[in-house]
């Protein structure tokens, strides 16, 4: 990635850090004080010697005599010592405060645009590499607002404090060391650019990790049943090697900056008692100046150490940047209308797909041309073989997909005019596969609605929950584990239907609501869900006869299209696929 797109995406992250502008400025406005009194012990322990020796000193030492300049001088490098003391303990607290704030923030909205992106993007994002954006790169682009940036700021003010104190005592060893830096950090720079790109593959290693590590944990049930473990366990290993050799590029990299430095320090302090040396001893320069200089020798590559091994971390820090911005950068599907009207609460429930087209993937379209109504308070049931299109109806009756031709009206108003927060409203869904987050039930039931807790009991035993809720061991109250894995998938079932039950909306959407329940629950519910489809439009995904049958009408779908529809008697006289269908299913051959 150029320096450019670099540039314009921490120009546009660095919004978050708008609101402390004040601890920001504290931290900038002291880099100054800090700098200098650093750079002030050098020159004044070349003046001690300088004392000691009886050369020439500073102007207002040399009226002074030798125990009472001494004492000057120790005075000072102790202040200076507590003073710098002091400053970096109150800049590095600044700077880690706007770190963890500025960490908060990105990853907040981070998250909160990842739920807004259509599930386009997560079908093809595994959850691992996700996280990994959300946890490692944020904490890695924290690094660079906070320690790195600013560090970087302080070591080259540190440099121009030397840079010009050096030029000011002798300028002609000044000159030299300062060239001497030019190819160094050319050369540092080159290492830095390969050490980003090796950053790059660890965070890409480190996703497939997440991702993997992830994928076998949530499939631990499959993966133990059919002794997968060894196998997947060889797996993982490949993914954590390939991880280790993205790691070893990095130290490689990382190593070699610093050992260049080492050796190049070690270079110019020799270079500086060679050339100095010869200086002394031909009197053109005094042995204090040589001690401040061989100092500031050292000194002046511990600002460029420090900056290569900040570099690292903005290389890192950038990288993250990179992979966080793909993600921030990635456009939502699903958009609100510019003045989207309100929806009537009390709508009639009518939906219409006229020639409604939609694929996954350009080469394979899963709905074609697709035209139907239901009207206001019609039981409708989909049917069809696998694949026919049957649950993506639902998606894009959801809008949780755009279709790429056609519209959707729900009560005459297409629904991309509809705020997505009215549509689901009025839309009650209850999917095969229940999803419930950790929490107790009572929390899984209400979600967004503000439903008192007596009221909720009263809709629980309404729709004969009440020996469900027995059976737990504090009812309501009772702590659901991560995706509700302490409930049979009957009993996450029945929540589902209660949680569609509390927000009574106007059109239900059910994909066999009943599937994972054993016989004597589905009859329980039975009489709660017929009350709760009564006046309301209703569309069912259904796999049962006994539930098709029940149906005002039945749509028959088979590659994207309505290719029949009518009652059950109406398509079992027609001797077309849904009479076949059904022949199978009474057989036990098949399902619908």
């Amino acid at each position: 990635m150029g320096a450019g797109a670099d540039w314009k995406r921490v120009r546009r992250l660095g919004r978050y850090l708008a609101r402390d502008r004040r601890r920001l400025f504290v931290t900038l406005a002291l880099l100054v004080p800090v700098a200098l009194a650093g750079s002030i012990q050098p020159l004044l322990v070349g003046q001690a010697i300088s004392v000691l020796r009886r050369e020439p000193s500073l102007p207002w030492l040399s009226g002074l005599s030798v125990p009472q300049a001494i004492q000057t001088i120790v005075g000072l490098l102790l202040i200076s010592v507590l003073l710098r003391l002091a400053l970096q303990g109150i800049q590095s607290f600044n700077i880690q405060a706007v770190g963890q704030r500025l960490t908060a923030r990105i990853r907040d909205d981070l998250f909160r645009h990842a739920l807004s992106l259509s599930l386009r993007f997560h079908d093809s994002m595994p959850v691992g590499k996700l996280l990994t954006r959300l946890t490692n790169d944020v904490d890695a682009l924290a690094e660079v607002f906070g320690s790195g940036a600013v560090g970087v700021l302080g070591d080259l003010v540190s440099l121009t404090v030397i840079a010009t104190t050096m030029l000011l005592i002798e300028w002609r060893l000044g000159l030299l060391l300062l060239v001497t830096q030019v190819p160094v950090t050319w050369f540092v720079l080159w290492l830095q650019g390969r050490y980003r790109k090796a950053n790059y593959m660890v965070r890409e290693e480190l996703s497939q990790l997440n991702a993997d590590f992830q994928e076998n944990l949530q499939g631990l049930e499959v993966v133990q049943m059919y002794r997968r473990e060894q196998v997947n366990s060889s797996r993982f290993a490949r993914t954590g090697a390939a991880y280790r050799s993205a790691v070893n590029g990095t130290i490689f990299f990382d190593s070699s900056i610093s050992a260049f430095l080492e050796w190049v320090g070690l270079g110019a302090v020799a270079l500086v008692l060679a050339l100095g040396g010869w200086m002394v001893t031909s009197g053109a320069m005094g042995l204090g100046t040589l001690t401040t200089f061989i100092i500031y020798a050292q000194r002046l590559f511990d600002p460029l150490r420090q900056l290569a091994e900040r570099f690292t971390q903005i290389q890192g820090g950038l990288t993250a940047v990179e992979r966080i911005g793909e993600l921030m950068e990635k456009p939502l599907e699903i958009v609100e209308a510019s003045d989207p009207q309100p929806l009537n609460a009390l709508g009639a429930g009518e939906l219409i797909f006229e020639n409604v087209s939609f694929s996954y993937r350009a080469d394979d379209p899963i709905l074609r041309n697709l035209s139907f109504r239901i009207a206001p308070g019609e039981h409708v049931a989909l049917v069809g073989p696998t694949g026919s299109g049957k649950s993506t109806v639902i998606r894009l009756l959801c809008r949780l997909y755009e279709p790429q031709e056609g519209r959707i009206l729900l009560d005459g108003r297409n629904i991309r005019s509809i705020s997505t927060a009215d549509l689901r409203r009025q839309l009650g869904v209850v999917l095969q596969d229940t999803f419930l987050f950790s929490g107790n039930v009572a929390d899984n039931l209400r979600l967004d609605a503000e439903v008192s807790d007596e009221q909720l009991q009263k809709i629980c035993s309404d729709l004969g929950l009440d020996e469900l809720l027995r059976r737990l061991p504090q009812g309501l109250e009772t702590e659901l584990r991560e995706r509700g894995g302490n409930l049979s998938s009957g009993e996450r079932q029945l929540l589902a239907v209660a949680r569609v039950a509390i927000r009574n909306p106007t059109v239900l959407v059910m994909d066999e609501a009943t599937a994972f329940m054993d016989p004597s629950t589905e009859a329980t519910l039975q009489r709660d869900l017929d009350r709760l489809l009564q006046k309301r439009t209703a569309v069912v995904i259904a796999h049962r006869l006994a539930t098709v049958e029940a149906s005002d009408r039945i749509l028959v779908l088979k590659g994207g299209e309505l290719i029949e529809q009518g009652t059950h008697v109406e398509l079992r006289a027609q001797g077309g696929l849904y009479a076949q269908l059904a022949d199978l299913q009474e057989r036990g051959l098949a399902k619908l």
